[in-house]
């Protein structure tokens, strides 16, 4: 009973907030708790709730401070010159952009901490988007594609727990799997590109008015995006502080690319350092708009320096990471803002993205605790454990490889690699079938896994771009199951993971 009160919860819960009939906050706290009922957990669920809410308070307190901090780095100015040059060096295409955001995100991954890649990624790539009329929904996919692949190195975290799980050195496990790391990030790059063409087409088809004379040129709002449909309906961008659209196009005459109506064959990516030079036209109304009172261009080298001390401190790990940001956070608002009238309006300006990102994390302590104090985490591995048929037993290492991708998605790496994998590993034993293949199978979900709402980083993610969670996993989801299914292909190829 169990089990099947366990798949069929995360079923609802899936179509709930992918078909938007709730939000993924509701369906995160009303789908949990009709089930627990349902599995008896009676007036006890508030203790299994309140259990698993302790684990995230820090989790929420982190993840609150960064969005203060980085979005007030994005409203002083800070990233500016970086986004300019990204687009000085990507141009106008929105194909270039996106392989390029891919790449960042990759990069940034190195330090193995999921939400400072999202942080920069999207304080750095999101203006850009918002400039270039691009659907952060794009964004979200390929910086959780990159950010996925790349959790698989030994300080990312998964792979050290399933070494330690185990027994076996870490080092075993991960260098065997370069390979398969190599081909995941190839994969990410490919679909980059593809979902960059899709975007060039979109805009070439819908937005040509971008492209138009600077001078005629209209602002934009997130509510015009096509596929980027924004939280409650609330403007994109970092700051949460959008105004209205303004400007238009008088008696509605269809805008103009170089005297050609606008819906012609025109070449509309030749033109950035145009639109760079009139950037009051492109970026009004936008995070990067260059006549914003909160610019405070005399303190940029300031700022640099706090940003990369707070850097510094994050990936040395001296320090919790909440209170990292929490002092990070009130330096840069006391240098930058000293009124506290000013204080204030820049932690209101910041309020909705801290709302939605906290109340998430809050809501799956729901979700987890249900799962954990119901006992249907356990029921529900136990019996993926019982139905694997004997002559599968030599193939331990590939059905461990493919039941990662959705149990590591619905279950915490702490619950997948210490709760199931010395389960199937022992089992797998008896068909020769050593620990380092099933260590090394078991990693290759991760893909799939970083994009749970279980995931706080995820959760900072579509907060901080303003995307609704259920159009992410719409076009998330297929592309990083066929990232992992590449993964684990080609270490079953290198050898990397046997069969028995």
């Amino acid at each position: 009973m169990l089990v099947i009160l366990g798949f069929a919860m995360i079923a609802v819960f899936m179509v709930l907030i992918m078909t938007k009939k709730l939000t993924p906050v509701l369906a995160l706290i009303i789908v949990p708790t009709v089930f627990g009922l349902f599995a008896g957990a009676g007036l006890g669920i508030g203790d299994m709730v309140m259990d698993s809410m302790k684990s995230m308070t820090s989790t929420a307190a982190l993840l609150m401070f960064a969005i203060i901090y980085f979005g007030l780095m994005i409203d002083v100015g800070l990233f500016d010159p970086l986004v300019k040059f990204i687009l000085r060096k990507l141009g106008n295409d929105p194909a270039k952009v996106v392989l390029g955001t891919a790449i960042l995100a990759a990069a940034v991954s190195l330090d193995g901490d999921g939400s400072t890649t999202f942080i920069l990624t999207t304080a750095a790539m999101l203006p850009v988007y918002l400039r270039l009329k691009m659907s952060p929904v794009v964004l979200t996919c390929v910086a959780g594609l990159a950010n996925g692949t790349m959790n698989i190195l030994p300080w990312g975290g998964p792979t050290a727990r399933a070494a330690t799980a185990l027994k076996i050195d870490v080092n075993d496990v991960f260098v065997p799997m370069i390979p398969s790391l190599v081909a995941g990030l190839v994969v990410v790059f490919a679909f980059s590109w593809l979902l960059g063409l899709q975007e060039r087409n979109r805009l070439r088809a819908t937005a040509p008015e971008i492209w138009g004379t600077p001078s005629t040129a209209e602002p934009f709002t997130a509510e015009e995006f096509d596929g980027g449909t924004t939280a409650g309906g609330s403007r994109t961008g970092v700051s949460g502080a959008g105004r209205g659209r303004k400007g238009g196009n008088p008696g509605g005459a269809a805008p103009t690319v170089g005297g050609s109506p606008a819906g012609s064959s025109v070449a509309v990516l030749e033109r950035t350092d145009t639109l760079l030079e009139d950037s009051s036209a492109g970026l009004t109304d936008t995070a990067l708009d260059p006549n914003r009172s909160t610019l405070r261009p005399k303190l940029f080298w300031f700022n640099l320096a706090l940003t990369v001390a707070v850097m510094v401190v994050l990936v040395a790990n001296v320090i919790p990471l909440p209170f990292v940001f929490m002092v990070g956070a009130a330096i840069a608002l006391l240098v930058n803002f000293p009124k506290v009238k000013d204080q204030g309006a820049q932690l209101i300006a910041h309020a909705p993205s801290i709302v939605a990102v906290v109340s998430m994390v809050m809501a799956a302590a729901v979700l987890t605790g249900v799962l954990k104090g119901t006992g249907m985490v356990e029921a529900m591995s136990a019996w993926l454990v019982q139905i694997i048929p004997t002559s599968m037993g030599p193939f331990m290492a590939v059905i461990t490889g493919v039941l990662s991708i959705p149990m590591t998605f619905f279950m915490s790496n702490d619950a997948f690699y210490f709760g199931v994998l010395p389960v199937l590993s022992e089992t797998a034993a008896h068909y020769g079938v050593g620990a380092a293949d099933m260590a090394r199978a078991s990693i290759t979900g991760q893909p799939f896994h970083l994009q749970s709402p279980l995931v706080p980083a995820i959760l900072l993610l579509v907060s901080l771009a303003k995307v609704d969670l259920g159009d992410h996993h719409k076009k998330v989801l297929w592309r990083t199951a066929v990232i992992s299914l590449v993964m684990l292909g080609v270490g079953m190829l290198t050898g990397a993971i046997g069969i028995g």
